[in-house]
């Protein structure tokens, strides 16, 4: 068994207004629906339990799920880490989402995020999980990032 890592961090510059940014982004439901292999994510309190669809990594197939602790900073700013109750997990998330308002108009949106997972798989064959690992992020991304637009009706901007 050993731990594997892929991270993201990206920005953009969106039309929208910080509020109706930060409505979708702090809605678990809209979340799970944008969000390329979620499933659901069940919300308590300030727990948020993302359930993910089989994914396959090197002739195994994971189907995360990992339960992360949401600090909600109101139009600002959303941090997440792995919620310590949860060690049997062997999937944590943890990053930010950052909102800002931008100079010529519309809301900046970063996300600086990192995914470890526990994987069955010897710690000589890091590289090649963690290139699927950062493929898969980065197809994550991109499909999450289009569907935002769309449902923020700018996806004509996509």
């Amino acid at each position: 068994m050993a731990t594997f890592r892929a991270r993201n961090r990206s920005s953009a510059v969106l039309r929208s207004s910080r509020g109706e940014v930060w409505a979708a982004l702090t809605d678990a439901d809209l979340v799970a629906r944008i969000t390329p292999f979620v499933t659901a994510i069940d919300v308590a309190g300030d727990r948020w339990t993302w359930r993910m669809g089989t994914i396959p990594v090197l002739g195994i197939s994971v189907a995360p799920t990992f339960t992360e602790v949401m600090e909600l900073h109101p139009r600002d700013r959303i941090v997440f880490t792995h919620d310590p109750e949860r060690p049997e997990e062997m999937t944590a998330v943890m990053g930010t989402y950052d909102l800002a308002d931008h100079p010529g108009g519309g809301t900046e949106v970063s996300i600086d995020l990192q995914i470890s997972c526990a994987l069955p798989l010897p710690g000589l064959a890091r590289p090649a999980v963690e290139r699927v690992m950062a493929g898969v992020v980065k197809h994550m991304g991109t499909v999450f990032s289009r569907n935002l637009l769309e449902h923020l009706g700018e996806a004509e901007a996509a």
